[in-house]
């Protein structure tokens, strides 16, 4: 059985989040996603969920097998049994460097998928953020 591993934020859950999903599914036979807790947030903005109705909103995907917390994706990775990394062109900072360091050499096989033109977290934010409520 190949499992399959991407993780994510999904604070902002948008069509673009299900499309990685979705695609990072079609690589394997189980899909793990591992949703990054509260305790660091590297792009600071202000979650509008918690950690448990993040993983919630995730796990009711009917193509995710598997919801678990991550604090830093190279420590993740490390500790998990999976056989591809599935990843977006923007998860590129030091702990992914470090991840897809350590997939190489324990011979991990790592997908980046195209973003889903036009939409994301920021660029929703942006937009609700213009509009008067």
């Amino acid at each position: 059985m190949k499992k399959v591993i991407t993780v994510g934020v999904f604070d902002f859950f948008h069509l673009g989040h299900l499309n990685v999903l979705e695609a990072a599914k079609k690589y394997g036979d189980y899909l793990i996603v591992a949703v990054h807790d509260d305790k660091e947030n590297t792009k600071g903005v202000e979650f509008l969920y918690s950690l448990e109705e993040r993983m919630r909103f995730v796990g009711s995907i009917k193509f995710v097998d598997e919801v678990i917390p991550y604090e830093r994706v190279d420590t993740l990775l490390e500790a998990i049994d999976f056989d591809i990394f599935v990843f977006g062109p923007d998860q590129n900072h030091k702990y992914f460097q470090k991840a897809f360091e350590w997939c190489r050499k324990n011979k991990k096989e790592l997908i980046m998928l195209e973003r889903t033109e036009g939409i994301s977290s920021t660029r929703l934010r942006e937009v609700i953020s213009k509009k008067e409520i």
